[in-house]
């Protein structure tokens, strides 16, 4: 094969780039914000309401109240599952679109396949990537059809989950004295809950004004989602961050602020966005099962399965051969080893090729645009998309500050943000810092579950690693089921997976209604094949991983040796869960005995 670049030059390139990044801290650069720095997790869009706490029973609790929880309760009232409870820290649905509301939020993934339950709620998105506040008013709307509100518990956080081994139900005690009662719990407490802040030393001595990106002050900036911070025309501002929301977030400094600083570690790729509002001509020919159809084929492209069009046809969809690094898939399957990789790695150079001739063509300054470009496999970090982005640096007011070869911002004083030993004096910091990504409240430990005979999840999970039914149920902590990556598969379309997981719960939960049996719960022998499952077919990703520059992908360059992911991809995943539904496999979960 002919190529106009050298691939041996772009390795070496890629290595010593990546060792410009790596910390020999790793995650430890970062701080929890409830841990040290409470103020920044603060909710600052609806004030705490007092109540008292309940001691009632539901059939059903759900912890979390984002569109893991909403599908969730959605997928189990269409069952006849009347008896169900959101539980939910924040002050309203919506799990990370209730949170993050900063300028220029919008979803990355098309809004016709991200955005559940549209036909449900007969309703088309205006945009084809859909802004925050759309998307935040669709989870409310979910709420409102399937009458979630009724029961739910806003403002509240779950401290304990205690399994009752004589009345067969959980206890679950909550942060507002509440112990109540349920037969069923589903945890979704989300995989973007938590935010973080840098562990820069003098963080705490600035004097000036911060917050999180992910609890937008507008008190402070003025504006609002579409921008006119008019509250930062005479503030110099720092943003310390460079990836999915600060592609978002910058457009909208550079335009308001006196002066932005932008920190940077690691320049993200950015591809061209190109959104569009919807055509009304377009959703008026939209015909029964189109959601499902266009989501599905989504789906199949991404993971290399054969379709025989493309329905959305966007940048995911272009890129669906390079993202088999991120989600794996059996479809390349049939490819010798050495000839897949090497194919693989080619489309990967020319792709990167092509978003650093992007910086090139769009950024003025040459010293500017060398530090925006991505010199790294695509699928080392998330892909992000704008069309302003990258022309903001082309302001005078915009400065790019790269920390590469100090390993981060060096310090914090009380006026400036320190970067090789360069003060930039600044008014306000935002943190654009990101979330503990893939750590739910259980693997965290705020999440504390108790099953038979007062077994610690956590610590049962720790000795030997999890161990579970498709990810669902674990054998001694009945009627438990969680929703989440673990065990299971995963899509960049997350929201259609934790459909598909809500569709199963509700599916297995509503059997066990219909035979009248107390207790779900996986036999040792069915949990045991899973496990087993998923190490056999577990994709080696370790090596691809080491080599990308750090970032949350890949554990801040120290990935884990071994997937939890089901290694043949979500397409063969949910058709397995279909078959196993359909074909006597809930016997590994109904115990007869426990009616």
């Amino acid at each position: 094969m002919e190529l106009d670049f050298d691939p041996e030059a772009l390795r070496a390139k890629y290595r010593a780039e990546r060792e410009r990044r790596i910390r020999p801290d790793g995650n430890r650069q970062y701080r929890r914000t409830v841990d040290e720095f409470g103020s920044h997790a603060d909710d600052p869009h609806t004030e705490f309401t007092e109540r008292e706490p309940l001691h009632d029973s539901v059939e059903v609790l759900v912890v979390g109240g984002g569109f893991g929880g909403l599908l969730a309760g959605a997928r189990l009232r269409q069952t006849g599952v009347e008896s169900i409870r959101v539980i939910e820290e924040a002050g309203d649905f919506g799990g990370t679109w209730y949170w993050n509301r900063y300028p220029g939020i919008h979803c990355d993934i098309e809004s016709y396949i991200y955005l559940p339950l549209l036909e449900e709620l007969g309703y088309v998105p205006k945009w084809r990537y859909a802004p925050g506040e759309e998307i935040r008013q669709h989870a409310m709307a979910i709420g409102r059809h399937f009458g979630l509100y009724r029961d739910a518990c806003f403002q509240t956080r779950v401290r304990e989950l205690r399994w009752h081994d004589t009345d067969l139900e959980w206890i679950v005690s909550t942060d507002r004295g509440d112990e109540m009662r349920a037969g069923h719990v589903v945890i979704s407490s989300g995989t973007l809950s938590q935010p973080k802040l840098p562990g820069i030393p003098g963080i705490e001595t600035f004097r000036g004004h911060t917050f999180h990106t992910s609890r937008w002050d507008y008190d402070y900036t003025g504006g609002d989602a579409n921008g006119g911070l008019t509250g930062l025309a005479d503030k110099r501002v720092a943003l310390i961050g460079t990836g999915a929301t600060a592609i978002q977030v910058v457009p909208h400094l550079g335009a308001d602020a006196a002066h932005v600083y932008v920190f940077q570690r690691t320049p993200s790729s950015v591809d061209v966005r190109g959104n569009r509002p919807t055509d009304p001509g377009w959703a008026e020919s939209l015909r029964p099962g189109w959601q499902r159809r266009r989501r599905e084929n989504f789906l199949k492209i991404v993971t290399g399965v054969r379709a025989d069009e493309d329905l959305v046809d966007d940048a995911w969809t272009s890129t669906a051969r390079l993202q088999e690094k991120l989600i794996p898939t059996n479809a390349y399957a049939g490819v010798p080893a050495e000839e897949r990789e090497l194919a693989y790695e080619i489309a990967d150079f020319q792709k990167m090729n092509e978003l650093r001739a992007r910086v090139e063509a769009m950024v003025e300054d040459p010293e500017t645009a060398e530090r925006l470009k991505p010199w790294y496999r695509y699928m080392c970090k998330r892909p992000t998309f704008s069309d302003t982005y990258l022309q903001t640096f082309n302001r005078p007011d915009v400065t790019l500050v790269d920390t590469a070869d100090s390993h981060g911002v060096e310090r914090i004083t009380e006026n400036a943000v320190v970067v090789g030993g360069v003060e930039y004096e600044v008014d306000c910091v935002i943190f654009a810092t990101g979330f503990e990504v893939g750590v739910s409240g259980v693997l965290s430990g705020r999440l504390p579950v108790y099953g038979r005979g007062g077994a610690d999840l956590l610590r049962t999970w720790m000795s030997g690693g999890p161990r579970t039914l498709h990810g669902f149920y674990c054998q001694g902590f009945p009627n438990l089921f969680h929703l989440g990556p673990l065990q299971n598969a995963s899509a960049v379309n997350y929201v259609h997976i934790l459909d598909e997981q809500a569709t199963h719960v509700a599916e297995v939960v509503a059997e066990a209604r219909k035979r009248q049996i107390r207790c779900v719960e996986p036999t040792a022998e069915a949990q045991d094949a899973w496990v087993a499952t998923i190490r056999r077919k577990a994709a080696d990703l370790h090596r691809f991983q080491a080599e990308c520059t750090p970032g949350y992908y890949n554990n801040e360059g120290r990935p884990r040796e071994r997937s939890e992911s089901y290694g043949d991809g979500p397409v063969a995943f949910h058709e397995l869960l279909r078959r196993w539904r359909s074909e006597g496999g809930m016997r590994e979960v109904l115990a007869e005995g426990e009616a």
